[in-house]
C-alpha cells in the first residue's frame, strides 16, 4: 500500500544529496526529500502522515504509520544545539495525528540568522530509495500539506 507523505511546511525543495550534512546527504537514516523553509517569523510544522508520534523534540519529530513505517522530520540542521529554544510543541509523544496537524512551531530566520541550516529534511526510515516516487523536484516551491513522495 503506498503512503503519501505530505510537506511538513512550505518552502523550496531540496534534494537529500544537496542538505549540508552527510548523514542526510548520504541517506544514512532513509532516503526523501528536504524542504528549505520560507519566510520570516513563526512557522507551524504539520504532520506529514496519519500516525503516532514515536519520537519528539522540539528539533525533529518521528511519525509512525499504522503500517509501522516511520517518517522522520527534523528542523533544521544542528538544531539539536538549540536545546528546545524557539520551538514550541504542540503534541506529545504517543499521541495519535493526523497529516496535516500542528506539532511543531518555530523560527526558521532566526536558526539562519544563530548561523544554522533551516533546511529540513523528511526521511522515509528504513525505506529504500527504489520505494519512493517523488511528486516534486528538487527547485520546486511546495506549500504545506502538498504531496512529496509516495512511498510503496
Amino acid at each position: 500500500m503506498s503512503l503519501r507523505v505530505l510537506a511538513p511546511v512550505a518552502g523550496t525543495v531540496v534534494a537529500m544529496a544537496d542538505v549540508p550534512d552527510p548523514v542526510f546527504a548520504g541517506s544514512i537514516v532513509g532516503p526523501g526529500i528536504a524542504i528549505e523553509p520560507d519566510g520570516e517569523g513563526e512557522v507551524h510544522v504539520v504532520a506529514p502522515v496519519d500516525g503516532t508520534v514515536a519520537k519528539l523534540h522540539p528539533h525533529a519529530f518521528v511519525l509512525v504509520t499504522e503500517q509501522g513505517r516511520g517518517v522522520l522530520v527534523h528542523l533544521g540542521l544542528d538544531t539539536v544545539q538549540l536545546e528546545g529554544e524557539g520551538f514550541t510543541l504542540h503534541a506529545q509523544e504517543k499521541d495519535t495525528v493526523s497529516a496535516g496537524q500542528r506539532l511543531v512551531s518555530w523560527n526558521p530566520a532566526q536558526v539562519r540568522a544563530g548561523g544554522r541550516s533551516p533546511v529540513s529534511p523528511v526521511v522515509a526510515l528504513e525505506g529504500t530509495q527504489e520505494a519512493l516516487t517523488l511528486a516534486v523536484e528538487p527547485g520546486a516551491q511546495v506549500a504545506t500539506g502538498d504531496e512529496l513522495f509516495a512511498w510503496e
